[in-house]
Order: C-alpha cells, then sequence, then structure tokens
C-alpha cells in the first residue's frame, strides 16, 4: 500500500458527495470498488457494506457534514485537501486498500454517523449482524493522528427556551423580554468551568457550550420566545441521566430545557485486551477521545472497541480539511 495509492484513493472519495442522509452513492461505489477487486462484500442493508471475515473490525462512517466550498478535493505535497479529507475518507481509503490487498479483518461501513445519535446506522447493524458482536476489538477509524485513544465523552444536545411576553419596544416595562431572560441562563453556561474527570487512568474534560441562538419578531417589539441550542460534553464514567440532572440542576430556574439527544459515553476498554496490548506493543500513545464517536455503540453492543486513524482531528470539519 503505496502513499500515492492512499491519496487517489482518498481523493477519489471525497470527490463522490456523502453528506449525511445522501451516501447512498458512495456506498454503491464502495461495494463495487471492493467486489471488482476479489473481496467478499455485502451490502449489508441501510446503506451498510461490511467485507472481510476476520475477527477484528474496523469501522468507520460514509457521511460528511455540510460542503464548505472544499470539494472537488486537492493533494499538495505531503496532504490531501477536501471535504472528509480527515473525517473520515482518508480512513476509508485504507480500509479499502487493505481489503484488496487481502488483510484479515472485518470492514464495517456505515451512513449517518455525523446525525444525532438515534439515527446512526451502526447499532441497528450490530442488532441485526451478531456475528459483529463476537469481535476481540473494534476498531473505530476516527482521527487521531495515528495515535490510540480510548473511551469517548457522551454527548447531549438541548434546547433552552425562555418565554416572555411581547409589547411595544418604547414601552418594555409593559412587556417581558424573551432574549433577556435567554441571556441570564446564557451567562450561566458561560461561567459553567471546564471539569477534568480521571477515569481509568484517563483525563476526560466536561464542557457545556451554548453554540445556536435564536428569538426575535421584528426591530421594535419585545420578543416573548427566545431559544438556544446547549451541547454538553460528558466524560466516562457519568451516566446518561447523571449528564441530564446536571443541566437541568443548573438551568432549570431560568428557563425550560428540552433534551433532544443524548448520545452515552464510551468505556475505556481494559489494557489487558490481547489485541490492545499488541497495538500498545508497537508503541502507540494511550489518550482519552474528547469527543464522541462510534466506540460507544460497540461496547452497548458487548464489543471493545477504540479509536485509531488516519488523519489529524483538528482539521475535521473544517473548511481546509
Amino acid at each position: 500500500m503505496t502513499a500515492e495509492r492512499l491519496a487517489g484513493r482518498t481523493l477519489e472519495l471525497i470527490d463522490i458527495p456523502s453528506e449525511s442522509r445522501d451516501e447512498a452513492r458512495l456506498a454503491e461505489h464502495v461495494l463495487a470498488v471492493l467486489r471488482d477487486g476479489g473481496v467478499e462484500a455485502q451490502d449489508a442493508g441501510d446503506g451498510c457494506v461490511v467485507a472481510g471475515s476476520g475477527p477484528v473490525v474496523l469501522a468507520g462512517h460514509f457521511d460528511t457534514v455540510p460542503v464548505q466550498d472544499n470539494r472537488p478535493g486537492r493533494r499538495t505535497a505531503d496532504a490531501v485537501h477536501g471535504l472528509g479529507a480527515a473525517d473520515m475518507k482518508g480512513a476509508l481509503a485504507v480500509m479499502i486498500e487493505l481489503a484488496l490487498a487481502g488483510a484479515g479483518f472485518r470492514y464495517v461501513f456505515f451512513p449517518r454517523e455525523e446525525l444525532p445519535y438515534d439515527e446512526s446506522a451502526l447499532t441497528l447493524l450490530l442488532n441485526r449482524e451478531p456475528g459483529l458482536r463476537d469481535a476481540p476489538l473494534a476498531v473505530v477509524m476516527e482521527p487521531t493522528t495515528n495515535t490510540l485513544h480510548a473511551g469517548c465523552v457522551g454527548n447531549i444536545n438541548a434546547r433552552l427556551i425562555a418565554s416572555g411576553r411581547s409589547g411595544h419596544s418604547a414601552r418594555p416595562w409593559l412587556a417581558e423580554n424573551a432574549i433577556h431572560r435567554l441571556a441570564r441562563a446564557v451567562a450561566v453556561v458561560a461561567e459553567y468551568p471546564y471539569v477534568e474527570r480521571d477515569f481509568e487512568g484517563l483525563t476526560f474534560i466536561e464542557a457545556m457550550s451554548v453554540t445556536q441562538i435564536s428569538g426575535g419578531i421584528a426591530q421594535n417589539v419585545v420578543p416573548d420566545r427566545a431559544e438556544a441550542h446547549l451541547n454538553y460534553r460528558y466524560a466516562p464514567g457519568t451516566t446518561d441521566a447523571g449528564a441530564e440532572s446536571v443541566i437541568h440542576d443548573l438551568l432549570d430556574p431560568h428557563v425550560e430545557v428540552e433534551i433532544f439527544s443524548n448520545a452515552p459515553s464510551g468505556p475505556v476498554p481494559p489494557r489487558t485486551n490481547p489485541v490492545v496490548e499488541k497495538l500498545l506493543g508497537m508503541g502507540l500513545e494511550w489518550q482519552p477521545k474528547q469527543a464522541w464517536t462510534p466506540v460507544a455503540e460497540f461496547a452497548l453492543a458487548g464489543v471493545d472497541a477504540v479509536n485509531f486513524g488516519p488523519g489529524e482531528p483538528r482539521f475535521a470539519h473544517t473548511r481546509d480539511e
């Protein structure tokens, strides 16, 4: 597997659009490439492709975030640029080339990873393909700069809804300004500290952020409703319900809190797992995964999993990926 071949394969995949919910063309392409190369591959339904028969699973998602004027891809002297180059078409290229070379892994390609957790195709695939649940280890090939990232943080998405009473902005004392009420809740979030949590010898950081805000009726109207989007990342060892209670306890007096997505954290697999031992024996660094990844889905299915893949996490989802 040469760098030239990998770069070419990555560019090929980048140039096939596959934003979330629009991955069918890429899935068909990957399935055809594998079959044309003599690899035993199957359409596993719901946009998933499964190939190979080795014990260890290599897993990667087809979808990308929306395009940001970064497709088609391009190549410089030492890097491939374009939508999904780091997250995670470079990894898909590695999986394809390993399969074509006859490397003894089980390859799992799936859609809708970039969407809310309850839309993921992987959990459904693991439910209907019991053979995947027998793997000694699943390697989720998220970008890790070739280090071994263990576990993952949980990911809550919530709406903060402030209600008031509309009125004329010339007489705001006769109204109740929902934006002002929401602003007080946003200020509480802004003051919430980053919290370090130690779990199985690794340090994860819990973080809460307001990522979107909306509201208002007109320039001369005091608004009666305003909303913000809250994102909360919580460490392994914190339960789903415990993480939700942190938000409610912090914000309930200020606004209505509506949690609409809660992707569970992923546990750190034991370092005594035989495959993990082999990977660590190669001199790889053992670090926490400060993001949510499908290792959590594998863990819920009873499979130890780690994150390990090409690409630098700092370039994921960026315009200059």
